[in-house]
């Protein structure tokens, strides 16, 4: 395989030669994943390609990429990291940033791998997606994952690739957030991978021991040494070549010259912000947008980039009336979940601890004397208020992304109501012990919708849960792809990431992303119609 590939990376885009019978474009949540079930099939040639780096070994990854209490997206310029300039609101310029490197987010993030809710695979079920329902899916959650903590049984896996423990709410912070729940009547949510009502809970993270066991570690270093699994890494792809209405290739860009690899099918898994791009760049994307760029329209799909969703967050700091130690394996204590006053969707905003200052997620330490705590505190109901698009038909020019924050009033309420449940939680007796108090917003602040709204506007953010930038559905003007990420209208192309899920989900999408790249691999070794 490896030899043959070499030579195959010197042909003209005219050869008929293939390169592997399936090429994957990203080794993240779902790449690495979907890469290493295919594999599993001797008879199936996969090439992996990635656009960041690509270590062999453990021992090749940066420290900091291990370290369960870090996050190494929160620091700037952190090498493994892709930032985006982007748009919360109008006036809310933001950077978003995603995973560059074997295990792309899952490398980067929080550790956080807590699944999808029963609404949410009902949800994505009924827009046309019958395979996603939550019974159909739960053999599927239960594959992918070893649960440390629960073993096998009805609800839990015991032998997939996918470490999960719950975090510890040993430390002081994680003491008193449990005890303000409880003191303020919130109940007690034990394994919140179980689909229980919502409420405050350890959080489900795939780490162990303190170290962040991303899908690069637990799926795709394993399966490399198969002989019919070729992985390349540094190696970003410009576009997907198709030809009559059949992809057949992808051209990436190395040394300064663009190289195309053959395939028999292309699976893009390059995350949900890079797969929109890549489509368009394509050609398959909204006509009128791509025309307009002058790129030819291989597929006229509306649906492209144009009504995403992710989750808007907010920081709460409190102030420690003293030093309360660094955590033990990771950077989260405890998660609360509640329900928005209107009811519609059970447990929508999430209250989650940091026991690491912000200043310390940012500048890569775990201790900061005299640094405020932090709470992050979003909003997950289901919205689609987001667009993403071509600036321009290079493949160096990033998109445009527009997020659509604080579009509609229920959207600002909802944000009020998790601030204000935030300062209600840190104005407890258990808070009380070891807290000066809440930093902002102020008494006057939290007391007055409008400066309420005031101060959200100007310290909105964004929980980096971006869902829907290439839906899943059977009706070409509303989605991108079928249930089993076939794109519509292009033989021989499949997504597979979150960019499918019509809405992001009432939880953090990590587990989800990992779910699709093992059920969209099973549809193909199945060849499930």
């Amino acid at each position: 395989m490896a030899s043959r590939l070499r030579r195959d990376v010197l042909v003209a885009e005219t050869t008929d030669r293939t390169s592997a019978d399936v090429i994957v474009v990203g080794a993240g949540a779902s790449g690495a994943a979907l890469a290493a079930r295919l594999s599993e099939d001797a008879g199936r040639t996969v090439l992996l390609v990635e656009a960041g780096p690509f270590p062999r070994r453990l021992r090749d990854f940066a420290l900091e990429l291990l370290d369960a209490r870090l996050i190494p997206g929160a620091q700037p310029d952190h090498r493994a990291v892709q930032r985006y300039a982007a748009h919360l609101t109008p006036e809310r310029p933001y950077t978003v940033v995603r995973g560059r490197h074997l295990g792309g987010s899952t490398t980067v993030n929080g550790g956080y791998f807590v699944r999808a809710r029963r609404a949410d695979f009902d949800r994505w079920a009924a827009a046309g997606n019958p395979a996603w329902t939550y019974d159909r899916m739960l053999p599927w959650l239960r594959a992918l994952e070893t649960d440390l903590d629960h073993g096998a049984d009805d609800l839990h896996g015991g032998c997939g690739p996918v470490l999960v423990r719950r975090a510890s709410l040993a430390h002081p912070a994680a003491v008193a957030f449990r005890d303000a729940a409880d003191h303020l009547g919130h109940p007690l949510e034990p394994d919140k991978n179980d689909q229980a009502p919502p409420g405050f809970g350890p959080v489900p993270c795939n780490a162990v021991d303190g170290v962040r066991l991303n899908t690069g570690l637990t799926y795709a270093l394993s399966a490399l040494g198969r002989p019919n699994l070729t992985a390349l890494g540094d190696c970003p792809v410009s576009r997907i070549v198709i030809r009559n209405g059949r992809a057949t290739g992808v051209a990436v860009r190395q040394n300064g010259q663009e190289t195309v690899f053959c395939g028999g099918e292309i699976v893009l898994c390059a995350g949900s912000l890079v797969t929109p791009q890549l489509l368009q760049l394509s050609g398959i994307g909204p006509r009128a947008d791509l025309e307009r760029l002058g790129i030819p329209v291989a597929v006229d799909a509306p649906a492209v980039g144009t009504r995403f969703s992710d989750h808007p967050q907010l920081v709460l700091e409190w102030s420690p009336r003293r030093e309360l130690g660094a955590p033990h394996g990771s950077w989260l204590g405890g998660c609360l979940h509640l329900s928005s006053s209107d009811g519609t969707h059970p447990g929508d905003l999430e209250i989650l601890q940091s026991l690491v200052p912000l200043a310390g997620l940012v500048g890569g330490t775990t201790t900061v004397p005299g640094a405020p705590l932090p709470f992050l505190v979003s909003v997950q109901s289901p919205g689609r208020t987001g667009r993403l698009s071509l600036r321009s038909a290079d493949p160096a020019t990033p998109p445009r992304i527009e997020y659509g924050y604080l579009a509609s009033p229920k959207d600002r309420r909802r944000l009020r109501e998790a601030v204000r449940a935030t300062a209600e939680l840190i104005t407890t007796p258990a808070f009380d012990e070891i807290s000066h108090g809440l930093l902002q917003p102020g008494p006057d602040v939290l007391n007055c919708d409008h400066a309420l709204d005031g101060w959200i506007n100007r310290n909105i953010g964004t929980a980096h849960h971006t869902c829907g930038t290439a839906p899943m559905g059977p009706d070409t003007a509303n989605a991108v792809v079928d249930q089993y990420g076939r794109v519509h209208g292009v033989h021989g192309l499949r997504v597979a990431d979150t960019s499918i899920l019509p809405t992001a989900p009432l939880r953090g999408p990590a587990a989800t992303a990992v779910l699709i790249g093992e059920v969209i691999a099973h549809a193909m070794r199945a060849e499930l119609p």
